[in-house]
C-alpha cells in the first residue's frame, strides 16, 4: 500500500485525566490496523500506555529510561505488542530521575530526537504519549516531533487549559523545534446528553476552527475496561462507540497528513 511519510507526532496536554494515554493506544492500534508501521514511545514514568499494551512490568527490561539516557539504542528498547505492525519503547519509574540526571547536559532537550533519528525510517507513525506536566520529558517529546496531537477533555475548564498547552508549543517553536506545529485537537469523554459538553464543543471549534477533527470520541465503559485486560479498546470490543471513534480518528490524521504533504 502507498504509505505516508515518517511522522512524529506528540500527544501532549499539561492536564491529566483527558484521555490523552487512552488515545495514543487506540490511535496507534487504529494505524497499525490499516497497515501502517506504528511505534508508540512511553515517556510517562506511570507506563499506562505500557500496561494498557499488555506489556507487563517485569518484562521492561529495557525501557525508554534507557533510550533517553542514552545507555541503548532505539533498536534495543522496542518491543512487539499483541497488535501486528504496533511497537512499543515501554515506560518504567526510572525515568523519574532522568530529569535530574541530565539537566546539565548540554543535549538534554535532544535527547529524544537524537535517539529516534537513526530509525525514523523504520516506522510510518511514532506516536510519544507524555507525562500529564510540561516538564523535560515533555520539552523532550515536542522538539523530536513534526507535530502536537492534543486531547481535549469536553469540560468547563477545557479552553483554559488548551490556551496554556497552545503557549507551551509556541514557547517550543520559539526556542527549540521552528517546525512544530498543531496536528490537531480532538475532543474526548463527549456526553450527548450533556448540555456543558456540547457548549465545549461549540467554543473550541470557535476558537481552533479546522484544528479540531471533526471526530468526537464519546465517554464509553468499554472503553474505560479495556486497560485492565492489557488491550486496546479496539481489540477488546471493536464494535463499541469508542472503537469505532478511534477508527474515525485515525482516519481523520492520515487524511490530513496526505492534505499536509500534498500542500
Amino acid at each position: 500500500m502507498l504509505r505516508t511519510a515518517q511522522r512524529i507526532i506528540t500527544i501532549a496536554n499539561q492536564k491529566g485525566g483527558v484521555g490523552k494515554t487512552t488515545t495514543a493506544i487506540n490511535l496507534a492500534t487504529a494505524l497499525a490496523a490499516i497497515g501502517q508501521r506504528v511505534l508508540i514511545v512511553d515517556l510517562d514514568p506511570q507506563g499506562n500506555a505500557s500496561t494498557g499494551l499488555g506489556i507487563q512490568r517485569k518484562d521492561r527490561k529495557l525501557s525508554s529510561y534507557d533510550l533517553m539516557a542514552g545507555h541503548r539504542p532505539l533498536a534495543d528498547t522496542v518491543q512487539p505488542t499483541a497488535v501486528p505492525n504496533l511497537s512499543i519503547v515501554p515506560s518504567t519509574m526510572d525515568l523519574l530521575g532522568l530529569e535530574m540526571e541530565i539537566s546539565r547536559e548540554p543535549d538534554r532537550v535532544f535527547r529524544l530526537r537524537k535517539a529516534l533519528a537513526a530509525s525514523l525510517s523504520d516506522f510510518d507513525y511514532i506516536l510519544v504519549d507524555c507525562p500529564p506536566s510540561f516538564n523535560l520529558l515533555t520539552m523532550n517529546a515536542m522538539a523530536a516531533a513534526h507535530s502536537v496531537l492534543v486531547p481535549l477533555q469536553c469540560e468547563f475548564f477545557a479552553l483554559e487549559g488548551l490556551s496554556q498547552l497552545l503557549e507551551t508549543v509556541d514557547q517550543v517553536r520559539r526556542s527549540v523545534n521552528p517546525s512544530l506545529d498543531i496536528q490537531g485537537i480532538v475532543l474526548t469523554m463527549f456526553d450527548s446528553r450533556n448540555n456543558l459538553a456540547q457548549q465545549v464543543v461549540t467554543d473550541v471549534r470557535t476558537y481552533l476552527g479546522d484544528k479540531v477533527y471533526h471526530t468526537l470520541i464519546p465517554r464509553n465503559v468499554r472503553v474505560s475496561e479495556a486497560p485492565s485486560y492489557g488491550k486496546p479498546a479496539i481489540l477488546y470490543d471493536l464494535k463499541c462507540a469508542g472503537s469505532q471513534a478511534y477508527l474515525q480518528l485515525a482516519s481523520e490524521v492520515i487524511q490530513r497528513e496526505r492534505q499536509r504533504k500534498a500542500a
